[in-house]
């Protein structure tokens, strides 16, 4: 036999298995008259728009009336705004909270979405972009993160902050110096995007356990 015609056989190559994007609940938690937090909501999921590995559900506080008194047993009434966001909150991977900061913390309606869910949270991260005044709303995001702990949920180091948020975005709804804004953006999603996957899989091999 001529080894130098015989058939090479090609070589082994695994299948490349799709990744199914995270899914992603974006919580607008301003619901204050005048709020600024659609102009930053907006920014924010056409930067999401341009990936393929989330998929969003928007929860937007302003159309969630929730009520503050909590309840085991919700009124009929209660229980129809919450079958609004609870199956988004439990379907989700991954989450960002967009806050505002109001006398140094976060909005109340914030809280009270949180308050209303437990399991839903656990074993997922949580993102944080922030706008306000002087501080651009970190005071808030510092507030929030032992929150999240309380509740088993990682959250993510890097944030985006908008500091006298109204002075930065212009008439369009973009930022007048885009530049680090996108730079943060993308921190943020990319660092959501692993804990996202590496928490995705593990509660897939090893439920949590509170």
């Amino acid at each position: 036999m001529d080894i130098t015609t015989a058939p090479v056989a090609e070589p082994f190559t695994a299948a490349a298995t799709p990744i199914a994007p995270l899914k992603l609940a974006v919580v607008v938690g301003s619901n204050r008259e005048g709020r600024f937090g659609p102009v930053v909501a907006e920014w924010l999921l056409a930067r999401l728009r341009e990936r393929d590995d989330f998929e969003v559900d928007l929860i937007d506080l302003a159309e969630v009336a929730l009520p503050t008194s909590l309840s085991y047993d919700p009124a009929p009434p209660v229980r129809a705004v919450l079958d609004t966001v609870t199956p988004k909150l439990a379907e989700a991977d991954a989450y960002v909270v967009l806050t505002p900061e109001y006398n140094h913390s976060f909005p109340a309606s914030v809280k009270n979405l949180i308050d209303w869910h437990y399991t839903q949270w656990q074993a997922k991260p949580v993102g944080f972009v922030s706008y306000g005044g002087m501080s651009g709303g970190l005071r808030a995001v510092e507030q929030l993160r032992p929150v999240f702990a309380e509740l088993h949920a990682v959250t993510v180091r890097d944030t985006v902050s908008f500091h006298h948020a109204r002075d930065r975005f212009g008439p369009d709804g973009e930022p007048v110096e885009p530049s680090e804004a996108e730079a943060a953006v993308k921190r943020l999603l990319d660092q959501l995007s692993w804990w996202g996957r590496t928490l995705r899989d593990a509660r897939r091999t090893r439920p949590y356990a509170a």
